[in-house]
């Protein structure tokens, strides 16, 4: 009796899919435990530099 239905419009159903897809295609593009990745050159990155996909 006490549960809780949430309505999930279709909209956000498709923007969530979207984050999803696009997570996959930056993984097999940037794997996360990427072993040729040197730890050194992250660290040299400046912030603002970070995330940038351009």
């Amino acid at each position: 009796m006490g549960q809780i239905i949430q309505f999930v419009s279709k909209s956000e159903r498709e923007r969530l899919r979207l984050i999803q897809e696009a997570r996959a295609i930056y993984d097999s593009v940037f794997p996360p435990n990427d072993p040729a990745a040197d730890p050194s050159t992250a660290a040299n990155a400046r912030p603002g530099d970070r995330g940038n996909l351009a």
